[in-house]
């Protein structure tokens, strides 16, 4: 544990009732943030698209299963990955006690990958999990989506030779840099309005913290997350912990 600064109660609840104020702008700003998010131009899906599923082949509005929202989870586990990416499992140890609460407000969620739908299934297994989880296989869902990288749009990067903890989480998956960063994980928002399907969102990067509960609550602990000036993820699956 760091060395802190202490103080007595008076001055913890002083400083506490500002923080406090912070707190609140904070959450009038994110619902704010919200409102803006719903308001944005839904845009029509015009291709044709099909999964692989438990339940045999899907098209995209057959993913919403009778309800009128679907959100994907552009879950990195791509052809060449042998298990699925650490971060995208540590966020998905959360999402199914989310299903049910998602699927009582009219949204239908699930986890879309391009490994083979039994490979995804084995390692849902291995984790213990059991939300829905469908393969898109090597069409263009994916890549239509933001959650797909080319080689060519990965060669300045790979070139540049500052992978960070790129290497170590390439391995964990079975595959190498460039095979792990050719998948993305995204967040997609969908709707059904007369019978179209329409994209409403999607987010990626830090937007996905949202994803990741965890993270939430080390901002509240003590010492926060403490990966400043960390030079290895310490991410890791949950079964893989020392």
């Amino acid at each position: 544990m760091t060395a802190h600064r202490t103080g007595t109660r008076e001055q913890y609840d002083a400083a506490r009732q500002e923080l406090l104020k912070r707190e609140k702008e904070l959450t009038r700003a994110s619902d704010k943030l919200a409102r803006a998010r719903r308001e944005l131009p839904w845009v029509p899906i015009e291709k044709e698209y099909r999964f692989d599923t438990s339940e045999g082949p899907r098209t995209l509005v057959e993913l919403f299963d009778g309800r009128g929202q679907l959100m994907l989870y552009h879950f990195m586990f791509g052809a060449a990955y042998t298990a699925g990416c650490p971060v995208c499992s540590s966020a998905a140890d959360t999402f199914d006690g989310a299903v049910a609460h998602l699927n009582a407000r009219d949204v239908t969620f699930a986890c879309v990958s391009r490994a083979p739908l039994e490979r995804l299934l084995a390692y849902e297994r291995r984790m213990g999990w059991t939300f829905p989880w469908v393969s898109a296989g090597d069409g263009d869902f994916n890549p239509d989506f933001g959650a797909a990288y080319t080689e060519q749009e990965l060669k300045p990067f790979l070139d540049g030779g500052e992978l960070g903890p790129v290497p170590a989480l390439a391995t964990a998956c079975g595959t190498d840099p460039t095979g792990y960063l050719i998948e993305r994980p995204v967040l997609s928002a969908f709707a059904i309005a007369d019978g179209v399907v329409h994209r409403t969102y999607s987010t990626t990067a830090r937007g996905l913290e949202v994803m990741m509960g965890y993270y939430g609550m080390l901002d509240r602990a003590p010492e926060g997350r403490k990966e400043a000036g960390e030079p290895d993820m310490w991410i890791r699956r949950h079964d893989e912990y020392a």
